[in-house]
């Protein structure tokens, strides 16, 4: 069984809530942090509540490395340290590297991510270096059953930059790079009918939703764009198929849900929000 084919269990046991554990030192509650501890310790002692709270309604964690690595040497071994906490519960986990180089320095990020001190489930990639930005990474993939989530159509403004820009033949930018990363994602199918290579396609631009759900079948969507970028319970259903087949990222919403439920622990805050964001999820799909 493949990575992937454990996150669609994931999805189907605990729905399709992705916990962003992008946690920046600002958003610890008052009087949390203790005087004692470096940043990074005190930011493990926020995540692994976090954790704790919401283990049991979330399909997947994803640890962003860019807020961690802006501590150093002391975040980055909070960085270690949260994602050793995140696969001691059995949820899968999601680095959030966005590596995009090529030969030799790619395998180099393979090897640092895929095992070792900071191994995750699961890497995001960026593409548009070309596909020897990707193939590097495959033979953990389709030799250790790793997955991998690369950018297709993002979730932010900027996407209109590039992404969007027509080609010759019709398509987008970003259709021809999820066209040859859909048929280099045939390779490593797992058992639940989706690949083990996954697309990034952001949740906040709808006009092509079904379009895309329906052109990649069996590649399984890591949807960032809900809740602080914009994207709602209506538009991120239509990505999904049936429920499953996605994982949708909130970040900040669930880390400082708490300053929108005055009175309530952080924690159990952020429990709340995810229960909210799931049920939400789950009934936009049924009105599907």
């Amino acid at each position: 069984m493949t990575n992937m084919d454990k996150l669609y269990e994931a999805v189907a046991a605990r729905g399709p809530v992705c916990v962003g554990l992008d946690t920046d030192f600002s958003y610890l509650p008052e009087g949390f942090a203790k005087a004692e501890l470096t940043a990074g310790e005190n930011i493990v002692r926020f995540n692994q509540a976090i954790v704790d709270a919401t283990k049991s309604v979330a399909g997947c964690f994803k640890v962003q490395i860019a807020y961690y690595e802006s501590l150093g040497l002391d975040g980055l071994n909070a960085y270690k340290k949260t994602l050793d906490y995140v696969k001691a519960t059995g949820v899968p986990v999601i680095a959030d590297i966005k590596r995009g180089d090529i030969a030799k320095t790619a395998e180099m990020y393979a090897k640092a991510h895929f095992e070792g001190d900071f191994e995750a489930d699961f890497i995001t990639l960026a593409p548009y270096m070309g596909l020897d930005s990707i193939k590097p990474y495959m033979p953990f993939v389709e030799e250790k059953g790793k997955g991998v989530f690369v950018l297709v159509r993002t979730s932010n403004p900027g996407a209109k930059d590039f992404e969007y820009e027509k080609l010759a033949d019709g398509r987008h930018v970003y259709d021809m790079v999820g066209d040859k990363l859909n048929a280099m994602g045939k390779s490593c199918m797992g058992e639940h009918g989706y690949s083990s290579l996954g697309l990034v396609i952001g949740g906040t631009h709808i006009e092509e939703a079904a379009e895309i759900r329906a052109r990649y079948k069996d590649s399984f969507f890591l949807i960032p764009g809900y809740g602080a970028q914009g994207g709602t319970a209506e538009d991120i259903a239509q990505y999904l198929s049936a429920g499953n087949g996605g994982v949708v990222n909130s970040s900040r919403g669930i880390l400082l849900a708490y300053k929108k439920q005055p009175g309530v622990e952080f924690a159990q805050a952020a429990y709340n929000e995810c229960v909210n964001m799931k049920e939400a999820i789950k009934n936009a799909c049924d009105r599907l």
